[in-house]
């Protein structure tokens, strides 16, 4: 069992900052893709959530939630759950429908259906039916209206909508400090493939792991975010650096999700994960990024996961 001391917040020996994670609300939905092949459906999948890492600079940020077997699809095929999360319900409905139409309907043997629930509904189908220019038919099946669109190998079926999380939250967050950047990433992978064993949540940035960790704003005139200079090593020594001699690399994990208590146990299984192969890797502490409590108003403290 591992040693805690929640009075000087380590853990097996690592150091971790008293501090929180601040996060965001944001907007989430589901759809699920399937194909005649895990294969196609995964293709399918990449392509939707490609660019997608930071609502700021891609307008969503999305990812793959989990595989699903074909006893778990509505039409008995693999398939896989894609979560996106936007800054509110207008904006995620037009990139759901950019998306889908262009990601997902293209991809040969495609299907797709609702992946969320919600009172709220953002349109699937109800919008991609008319690229079948009035050929397009619909039917209802168990309280579902799916579309029949025809396609060049078929058919492209659709559900209509798909549930708003108007609950959602985005922006969860840990910080690895460690002695290079061999060793850091090691930790980090171990720390984002576990966030990742939790349902409901995504890390969507590449392999779930950020070197630009960001801070708001910037020297350049309309720059909302730019590089986190008190995290960046080559700056050790200036007057903001929040590092000290040893400290050769920092990398990041984000964490979205369909609600606060997913975030909570995710970033508590990325946290354990990371310190029980973080002495063999150089590990030297663990923090998280915040803005003072002033702009999310979702805190995660990290001594509560501890």
């Amino acid at each position: 069992m591992s040693e805690v001391s929640v009075a000087e917040l380590s853990l097996n020996g690592i150091a971790i900052d008293d501090t929180f994670a601040e996060a965001f609300g944001m907007a989430g939905a589901g759809v699920v893709i399937t194909a005649d092949t895990l294969h196609w459906a995964e293709i399918a999948a990449a392509s939707l959530t490609g660019f997608a890492t930071s609502v700021i600079g891609c307008g969503v940020e999305a990812g793959i939630d989990r595989f699903l077997a074909p006893k778990e699809t509505p039409d008995g095929r693999p398939g896989i759950r894609v979560l996106m999360f936007g800054f509110d319900g207008a904006s995620l409905a037009k990139q759901l429908a950019r998306r889908v139409g262009q990601c997902v309907l293209t991809s040969p043997g495609s299907a797709c259906y609702a992946g969320s629930e919600g009172r709220q509904r953002l349109k699937l189908g109800a919008n991609i039916r008319y690229f079948g220019d009035g050929y397009e038919s619909a039917k209802r099946i168990g309280g579902h209206r799916y579309w029949r669109i025809p396609v060049m190998d078929g058919e492209f079926l659709c559900e209509h909508d798909t549930g708003l999380v108007e609950a959602a939250v985005g922006g969860g967050n840990l910080l690895f400090l460690g002695r290079d950047q061999a060793g850091t990433l090691a930790v980090a992978e171990a720390a984002a493939e576990a966030a990742r064993g939790v349902a409901d949540v995504i890390l969507p940035f590449p392999g779930g792991i950020v070197r630009s960790g960001s801070k708001v704003g910037g020297r350049a005139k309309g720059m909302i975010a730019s590089t986190n200079d008190p995290y960046c090593p080559m700056l050790k020594g200036r007057a903001r650096s929040a590092l000290s001699d040893e400290v050769g690399a920092v990398l990041e994990i984000v964490i979205d999700g369909l609600s606060a208590d997913t975030i909570r146990e995710s970033m508590r299984a990325a946290l354990h994960a990371a310190v029980a192969v973080g002495a063999g890797n150089g590990l030297l502490r663990i923090t998280a990024g915040n803005y003072g409590g002033k702009l999310g108003k979702y805190h995660f403290h990290l001594r509560e996961l501890v």
